[in-house]
């Protein structure tokens, strides 16, 4: 868990711990406005080529450095989830995508950023030359059945989501 904050972001008076609305929450004591802490919102894309074959990357970074994830990342405060995890799939390996389908939202806890709500996306590659970028070690694509195991449960739901869904085709 994070430390905890000391000062209103809204006028800088000391936040103090209430029970508000049935949970403990800091409370400016000179505004009294409320500190609502939310959780980060993130994406990932299920991509998929021509073929079949799902596009997978190696994280460079912590959490969870040298394992295998879906392409995704934090959405931007100008952004929508739709327009991040297209910006995230280009960045990471060099692939501009379609969204096909939302496959789902999932959330999970991070000892990192506390608690983190992914959307997951169903992408189509249309165009790019693949290489690993912005905060990835590797961009690679599987044939489904040899996929690694991923590093985060929520990509993993995602993904078999992604999979089942990619037996009829796009």
């Amino acid at each position: 868990m994070p430390e905890t904050k000391k000062y209103c972001p809204f006028c800088g008076g000391i936040l103090l711990s209430r029970v508000l609305e049935g949970r403990e929450r800091l409370v400016c004591g000179d505004c009294s406005k409320i500190l609502y802490e939310n959780p980060l919102p993130a994406t990932c894309a299920v991509t998929f080529d021509d073929t079949g074959r799902v596009l997978l990357t190696r994280r460079a970074v912590e959490p969870e450095i040298g394992e295998w994830c879906l392409p995704g990342g934090f959405i931007e405060i100008d952004e929508t989830p739709q327009e991040c995890v297209l910006r995230e799939l280009y960045e990471e390996t060099g692939i501009i995508g379609e969204i096909t389908r939302q496959l789902g939202v999932e959330g999970q806890t991070s000892w990192l950023y506390v608690n983190v709500v992914i959307a997951g996306f169903l992408v189509r590659a249309v165009e790019g030359e693949l290489r690993a970028g912005d905060d990835v070690s590797e961009a690679v694509w599987f044939e489904p059945e040899d996929a690694p195991k991923l590093a985060f449960p929520t990509h993993q739901k995602i993904f078999e989501r992604g999979l089942g869904l990619m037996i009829g085709g796009y």
